[in-house]
This record gives C-alpha cells, structure tokens and sequence, in this order.
C-alpha cells in the first residue's frame, strides 16, 4: 500500500504546481522561458533561480522567483516569503548565471507570486517586475518605471 505524500512531497508538488502557473503567464505576455530550476554554481545548491525568461519587447533576461501561497490575503503585504536571506542569494545565483552565460545585457529580477492549489481551481497571479536586487555596479533597468 503506497504512503500517503509527506509534508515535504506536498509542498514540493504545489511549488511545482505554481512554477508552471507561473510560466504559463509568463508566456501569454509574451516571454521566451530560456531555463527552469537552474543551479548556476554547482558548488553552492542553496544558489538556484526558479525561471530565466526573456522579456524580448524589453530585450531584457529577467529573473524570477516563484511563490505559491494556498490563499490571498488582502492583510499581508506583497513579496512577503521575499526576505534579505533570499534576495541574497538570489543575487548570487543571478550573477553567476550572467558569469557563466556571458550575458551583457540588460537584466531585472521579478517575483511571481501564485495563490491557490492544484485541486483548487483558477489561481491568482501576481507579477511584481522590477524588485531590487543588484546594486549600482550593474546594469540594470529603470527602477522607476
């Protein structure tokens, strides 16, 4: 008799679940997904960037990390598992993507946030563009916009 999902292979599931939510948005507006579930330093596993997407209207690589929250609240704030701990290492896992690929372009970092559950019907997306992560040393696009 097979064991029921663990905790862990649940969470995994509906973070897989929201990863392809996310690209099936990210794709009806019209970007390339270049890679998913990237590890650029194989040394360091913490260092992984959930989606590398080309926002070609923009010519821009964008970054981004993906969020799955079973529920919405209007009460909780934006970007709110998106603590320094992760913008960190984000921005390292981002640099040695750039490093490793050679890109010279422009690039931004952006968090999909997915609200709801597999078996749960429509999910909500929120797409946050243009998050600060890299600092004044690289290129980046207008924070402003």
């Amino acid at each position: 008799m097979p064991r029921p999902p663990s905790g862990e292979g649940v969470a995994r599931r509906n973070g897989r679940w929201g990863e392809d939510v996310a690209v099936e948005h990210l794709r009806a507006i019209g970007y390339v997904i270049v890679d998913r579930n990237v590890h650029p330093c194989p040394r360091d596993r913490r260092l992984e960037i959930d989606i590398v997407a080309y926002d070609k209207a923009n010519d821009v690589m964008v970054f981004v990390e993906v969020k799955q929250h079973s529920s919405h609240s209007e009460r909780e704030r934006r970007l709110r598992s998106v603590d320094r701990r992760k913008l960190r290492l984000m921005r390292r896992a981002c640099s040695a993507w750039v490093r490793g690929n050679r890109w010279t372009g422009s690039r931004r970092f952006d968090v999909v946030e997915v609200f709801g559950t597999p078996d749960g019907g429509r999910p909500e997306v929120d797409h946050v563009e243009r998050v600060r992560l890299f600092d004044g040393r690289d290129r980046f696009v207008n924070w402003d916009a």
